[in-house]
């Protein structure tokens, strides 16, 4: 084979073997920060009226520098006081009203998305609140309004 034809396979052929180990060239979708709600601490234990339950939202982040933290708002309420843990999970599927019900309800909290944020929510359960279970319901609106959400139970004790 003459050189002028070895040279030309080499440069048709080289640009294709490098193209076979090559990673993508496009932009790779980040993951993005996500929060969730609670510590077990936060909801597994008794609380008393007048008492602050504090929140603490778990982040996840991907841990990837130059990823673009979401902007979210974090919110969280306390309705309650339920007689029976049934009668709670009966009300949140659509059961009528439940009269003298009451909530608390914590300030939104707009997280930076920074990697060691730990973003808190608190709500002041009112002096006067009533014994019984409360519903703590969570969640995250998204910068393009997609939510997401979840619920625990809370107790709240007599108070001594």
């Amino acid at each position: 084979m003459n050189a002028w034809r070895v040279l030309l396979l080499t440069c048709l052929v080289t640009p294709l073997l490098a193209a076979c180990g090559a990673e993508p060239s496009g932009p790779v979708a980040a993951v993005p920060v996500t929060y969730t709600c609670c510590e077990a601490q936060d909801v597994d234990r008794l609380y008393l009226p007048g008492q602050t339950l504090t929140v603490h939202w778990t982040v996840e982040s991907p841990g990837e520098p130059g990823a673009t933290p979401p902007q979210v708002e974090l919110t969280a309420r306390l309705t309650g006081p339920f007689a029976t843990v049934g009668d709670l999970k009966d009300a949140t599927t659509g059961t009528p009203a439940v009269p003298g019900l009451v909530t608390f309800v914590a300030a939104p909290v707009r997280p930076s998305g920074t990697p060691d944020e730990r973003p808190v929510s608190t709500i002041v359960i009112g002096p006067d609140a009533k014994p019984g279970y409360y519903n703590l319901v969570t969640s995250v609106v998204g910068d393009d309004n997609t939510a997401s959400g979840g619920g625990s139970i809370v107790r709240v004790a007599p108070r001594p």
